[in-house]
């Protein structure tokens, strides 16, 4: 089903961050470790604090990058309702992930930026028993068009705001034998896909009260996913399927960032952020079918409401920048929570506080083009759980990024 899809997928996995988000949206952002919001001078500020676009040389700024992102086979060592002890190890992922990033001239003194970007998704398959009862695959493709428009309010502040479009894509398997109760077990299989299409906003503020200091505040709206598909629903003893109609909705957090940096005379940049994601609003993940369920196994695996509880986080991030005639270096570090309580840790999404560390340069080739490079790893903290299906632990999420990319000035 469509909107189970991207709904169970959402729930799934995480690529970089706590939860399902990828903050790092651009070469510098890697490279930085997504600390670039009160000091960003380059095209993806469109993105990341695009009142900073006002305060930018009176060009067009365009940049293109590309991301590759890996993800280590996490490994769980435990029980599954009181069966085991298990070794299981879900598979590894790579993926490549483009962004573009575009701000205008001056019209007038209002400039214009427009990102396109994936900020946020997930994939997460396992091929083994138990674990692929619930998650044999869980990916998540989400794409957004953001369009923005920066008025200065005086030579030292500015603000923004700007539109999301987001486009989300999700498939959902799961094959093997289901607990439906103490000793009684089921066949059960699931086959889902789907596809979303909702809007948000974001709202910025630049202040830039000397030529040392940077202020920037970000504020990125929740968009709630939508979905609305097909699902195909077996059940082997009693031979029950569905295949029809489901829906389900849930939040894309909002996420608020404030933001300080002091540039030394030395050209040498340090930036601090704190960013507050707004995950208690998924309280449950509850899909919708079109009432024909009749088989009473397929309801209780499929046909109710999951208790998320998922609470708010804080993330803290450090970025140092260094220039250098035509080079710069840049540098990063941040600490990132886990919304996922304890009690709702599954096999679909293993997640864990993380601290991740990152580096990176950008070289400029002449006044109009410049090429950079960024890596990131992020390490997760192993995570212990006791809950009502799992005892043990999960560990090796860790996450490598590598980042390309080429800046246009005209």
């Amino acid at each position: 089903m469509n909107k189970i899809a991207l709904l169970s997928v959402v729930t799934a996995s995480v690529l970089v961050a706590g939860g399902y988000k990828i903050p790092e949206t651009s070469t510098n952002g890697v490279a930085l470790s997504a600390a670039n919001i009160a000091h960003s001078k380059s095209a993806d500020a469109a993105y990341y604090n695009p009142a900073n676009m006002a305060f930018m040389e009176d060009k067009n700024h365009l940049e293109i990058d590309v991301t590759y992102i890996g993800l280590d086979p996490v490994n769980f060592k435990g029980t599954v309702f009181g069966t085991g002890p298990h070794d299981l190890d879900a598979q590894s992922e790579s993926f490549i992930v483009p962004s573009i990033h575009y701000v205008s001239g001056k019209a007038g003194e209002t400039r214009l930026g427009l990102s396109i970007t994936t900020p946020g998704g997930l994939s997460k398959r396992w091929s083994t028993e138990p674990a692929k009862t619930s998650a044999e695959e869980f990916t998540l493709k989400v794409i957004e068009i953001n369009p923005s428009v920066a008025i200065p309010v005086n030579d030292k502040v500015a603000v923004a705001f700007g539109f999301r479009i987001v486009h989300s894509e999700g498939i959902v398997k799961s094959d093997g034998t289901a607990a439906l109760a103490p000793g009684v077990y089921r066949k059960v299989t699931r086959d889902m896909t789907g596809e979303s299409l909702d809007f948000g906003y974001n709202l910025a503020l630049s202040y830039k009260p000397n030529a040392a200091w940077d202020v920037g505040i970000t504020y990125r709206s929740q968009v709630n996913l939508g979905e609305q598909g097909e699902a195909k629903l077996t059940e082997a003893l009693m031979g029950g399927t569905y295949d029809g109609d489901a829906s389900v909705t849930i939040p894309l957090p909002a996420t608020a960032s404030a933001a300080l940096a002091y540039t030394l005379a030395s050209k040498t940049t340090v930036e601090l952020v704190y960013e507050r994601n707004m995950w208690s609003a998924y309280k449950n993940l509850d899909f919708n079918y079109d009432g024909t369920i009749t088989n009473p196994i397929l309801i209780g695996v499929f046909d109710r409401s999951i208790i998320k509880n998922w609470n708010d986080t804080n993330t803290f991030r450090l970025g140092i920048t260094q220039e250098l005639d035509a080079l710069m270096l840049m540098a990063g570090a941040v600490y990132d929570e886990s919304p996922v309580p304890e009690e709702t840790v599954g096999f679909e999404l293993p997640d864990s506080d993380s601290v991740s560390v990152s580096f990176g340069g950008r070289y400029q080739i002449n006044k109009e083009l410049d090429v950079a490079l960024a890596a990131l790893y992020s390490m997760r903290q192993e995570r212990q759980v006791e809950n009502a299906s799992l005892n043990g632990e999960f560990t090796n999420a860790n996450v490598l990024m590598v980042s390309a990319g080429i800046g246009y000035k005209f």
